[in-house]
């Protein structure tokens, strides 16, 4: 292929994109190198337009946990392109997906596709509140649950109530109705129930919190969070986009054996195509559209190239394989760590991992669970680290809030080439 210069390409991005990126976390923002445009990738590694390549620990940001280009999944998709790719109309491939899905997800009775995460939360949302006929949703601090205008709220003064929005263009009115507490804060949820009586439709957790760090939760606060919301006829939702069906098959429901009513999913359902999924108990599907009154659609959703390729993940996901890939990345952690206490004098021994199953987390402190633990100087101190990893050809997201994934293909043969770059 034609070598293209990364520079020029982004000095152009910049011209025909805000900022030269389609997702504000590609701009390289407070680094000193440009963004790297990924031309081609393979297993574990990606290229750029200049002939580098990279150890991936990006991962498209989770999806791909057999790694990149798959062989059987590229088979499949390959297929399902030869009979066409879009239909806006009912096909067998969603039918395929759903049934396999369904057959072992024994918490939900039936699930819809969209397009993203993104979307599967703000039907959730919609659903939650039409189930429920209440307005109110409690978020917590440090859960990311995409760009939906009531989840891009943060708390003000740090009371329930006073919210106030992180981006422009979320109309004031949207962030009074969504409530922000910390991560663990029993009283506080108690006293949001008191003071918001029969308001709230549904509190909405990423059980395992991996888009602001990983901010893993003991399994007490889920299950106080499981009681509280049937106690005020409210609704559980577990944001399980990143965890489900990385952490297990059945994400962290399967994982703490707690049920939420509404589960959205997205990234590894897909296979690395463009996915979300709501599932829950027929009683609150029901409330959808065309049966009930809470309307969702799309023209892309259950896309057949995506079904296809989810499907044919998934099954390739079979129980002993998440045992190998964990197994990988305690390897990879196990690694990290004893380089970055060596490397350079200890320049970065101040630095630990934080990881569960197949995720990771390089962060300069130990046993972050919420947001006020973070080191308000994360950022200036992981940027020098990205850099010297990038200059070695690995590749970490290049944002200290984001979390490390591996896969199939993050094998031993690609952890003794780790282990070569990392000392090299």
């Amino acid at each position: 292929m034609e070598m293209r210069n990364q520079n020029e390409l982004f000095n152009k991005s910049k011209e025909l994109v805000p900022g030269g990126v389609h997702s504000p976390v590609r701009s390289f923002k407070g680094l000193h190198t440009t963004p790297r445009f990924v031309e081609k990738a393979d297993g574990a590694y990606i290229y750029d337009t200049e002939g580098n390549n990279y150890i991936d620990f990006c991962m498209s940001f989770g999806p791909l946990i057999l790694g990149h280009k798959n062989t059987a999944v590229e088979q499949k998709l390959v297929s399902a392109l030869s009979r066409g790719w879009s239909y806006g109309a009912c096909e067998p491939y969603s039918l395929d997906l759903a049934d396999y899905l369904l057959s072992r997800l024994k918490f939900v009775d039936q699930i819809r596709f969209v397009n993203s995460g993104t979307e599967a939360v703000m039907t959730a949302l919609r659903l939650a509140r039409g189930a429920t006929k209440k307005n109110k949703i409690i978020k917590f601090n440090g859960c990311y649950h995409g760009h939906v205008d009531s989840m891009l709220i943060k708390a003000g003064s740090g009371l329930a109530g006073t919210s106030a929005a992180s981006s422009a263009g979320v109309p004031e009115g949207t962030a009074q109705d969504t409530l922000i507490l910390e991560l663990g804060d029993k009283e506080g949820i108690i006293n949001c129930f008191k003071d918001h009586k029969d308001q709230i439709a549904a509190i909405i957790v990423e059980p395992l919190p991996a888009n602001n760090g990983l901010l893993i939760q003991d399994k007490s606060f889920l299950e106080f969070l499981r009681q509280i919301t049937k106690d005020n006829n409210s609704l559980l939702i577990f944001d399980e986009v990143i965890s489900g069906f990385r952490v297990a098959f059945g994400g962290m429901a399967e994982l703490t054996g707690i049920t939420p009513d509404i589960v959205t999913y997205g990234k590894i359902i897909g296979g690395g195509l463009p996915v979300g999924a709501i599932a829950a108990k027929k009683e609150i599907m029901q409330n959808l559209a065309p049966l009930g009154d809470v309307y969702q659609a799309g023209t892309l959703s259950a896309n057949p190239l995506a079904m296809v390729g989810g499907l044919e993940t998934l099954t390739q996901m079979v129980d002993e394989n998440y045992a190998i890939v964990n197994g990988y990345t305690q390897k990879i952690v196990t690694l990290f760590k004893k380089w970055l206490n060596e490397y350079n004098d200890g320049q970065f021994s101040h630095y630990s991992l934080i990881s569960h199953s197949s995720l990771f987390w390089i962060v300069p402190g130990e046993e972050i669970n919420c947001v006020d633990k973070i080191p308000t100087d994360i950022t200036e101190k992981f940027n020098p680290l990205f850099e010297v990893l990038l200059n070695k050809g690995i590749y970490l997201s290049p944002n200290a809030y984001e979390v490390g994934f591996t896969s199939m293909a993050h094998n031993d043969e690609l952890i003794a080439e780790l282990e070569k770059r990392l000392w090299n």
